[in-house]
């Protein structure tokens, strides 16, 4: 009695090297990812607080800058810009502050990753004008 012959199905999968190139790829993004979290938090926190400001319809430059120093203190993410750092403008009836700053990040020593943040909030009556 013969058997019909039975063909075995091709395998198919990653080599050895594969994963190992596959491990070294995906463990360099997570190093990446760690490193630039805590720069995007702060950024986002700042843009945050300068809305939040702004949205209190603030007298004046100088009432922006000490609310912006007064969360400073309160949110600890922030520590790479002061309220001296903010660009403020007068702008119809209100104002607008905004900020610019880097930030350089280490990867792996001497090669760095240059981050460039820069965001702006206006007062809701900014560009307005009462004739």
């Amino acid at each position: 009695m013969t058997f019909p012959s039975r063909r075995l199905p091709s395998q198919r999968g990653m080599s050895v090297l594969g994963m190992v190139i596959l491990a070294i790829i995906v463990g360099f993004l997570m190093l990446m990812g760690a490193r630039v979290f805590p720069s995007v938090n702060e950024y986002l926190t700042i843009r945050k607080v300068l809305t939040d400001i702004m949205h209190r319809s603030p007298a004046g430059p100088a009432e922006i800058r000490g609310a912006f120093e007064k969360a400073s203190e309160v949110e600890y993410s922030i520590h790479t810009i002061s309220g001296k750092d903010l660009n403020i403008v007068p702008l119809g009836d209100g104002f607008k502050a905004s900020f610019d700053y880097n930030v350089e990040i280490p990867i792996v020593e001497p090669v760095y990753l240059l981050v460039k943040y820069s965001g702006s909030s206006a007062t809701p009556n900014a560009g307005l004008r009462t004739p």
